[in-house]
């Protein structure tokens, strides 16, 4: 797939993703979120399902050729997806408890998945209206007020005092808590969902340690932002992260801005 044929793909994939934030928005602000629990126990709302309908048939009728995995639909069996050059990975509205909390931190987020690897995505945040988007390549943006500005991590090295570490707001465990321990009085900063990674792309913070579970479709559409906005994503040991892999859970990884080597 060419380059030009992706920015073709990532400028409907914002189509899609305003209109599933909208829907997301209309069931937010209602009095019926829907809610319910999965076979994992994990929350499902009303918002999930509308979302994933949307942005599943919007896919399929883009490109009707790529499979689509979702947090909200059957898995894909590993051997009808492993040898897919392309995949899409979707997770139709990320941070749930954060939208039954009414927090406002929770987003829409579609990758594009090329042998492993996140090559572009977009992740749209509908309290904020802020639609992010990248592309391998072509760097990192932010469409905020109807003005595109392009995004940039902060540079940063470990010895820094004072650096700013995203933490998850309902998943912060001792491994987290040991891990910056590390650091010179580190500043924490809890958020909801993918915003995390976005934090970071947008130089709000240089540290996002995720010890802890987390599935492929939450984090493969922030993981090509930052990137693109000139962070990393390793796991512990330094070892990429992959997608579509046979399990879809993802391995402990810290996500990071620019980091200076000393």
């Amino acid at each position: 797939m060419t380059t030009k044929a992706i920015k073709k793909h990532i400028e409907k994939l914002i189509d899609i993703a305003y209109e599933a934030g909208k829907v997301i928005l209309e069931i937010y602000e209602s009095d019926d979120l829907g809610v319910e629990s999965k076979s994992d126990e994990s929350p499902l709302t009303k918002a999930d399902k509308a979302a994933n309908d949307i942005i599943c048939k919007g896919l399929a009728k883009m490109t009707p050729h790529i499979p689509i995995i979702s947090e909200e639909n059957k898995e894909i069996p590993y051997h009808e997806r492993k040898d897919c050059e392309y995949i899409w990975m979707v997770d139709p509205l990320d941070g749930t408890k954060e939208f039954i909390k009414r927090n406002g931190e929770f987003t829409v987020n579609i990758a594009l998945i090329h042998n492993q690897k996140s090559i572009a995505g977009v992740v749209y945040a509908p309290v904020l209206d802020n639609m992010y988007y990248a592309i391998e390549g072509e760097g990192a943006y932010i469409i905020e007020d109807n003005e595109q500005v392009s995004l940039t991590a902060n540079v940063y090295s470990k010895t820094d005092s004072s650096l700013k570490v995203v933490c998850s707001r309902s998943h912060l465990n001792d491994a987290t808590k040991a891990f910056v321990q590390d650091y010179n009085t580190p500043e924490l900063i809890e958020k909801g969902s993918s915003l995390k990674f976005l934090i970071l792309a947008e130089g709000g913070a240089e540290l996002y340690p995720r010890l802890a579970p987390t599935m492929e479709w939450d984090t493969a559409a922030a993981h090509i932002i930052l990137s693109e906005s000139g962070g990393k994503i390793h796991q512990p040991d330094g070892s990429p992260v992959l997608y579509n892999k046979e399990n879809l859970l993802n391995p402990y990884f810290i996500a990071t801005a620019n980091e200076r080597k000393s």
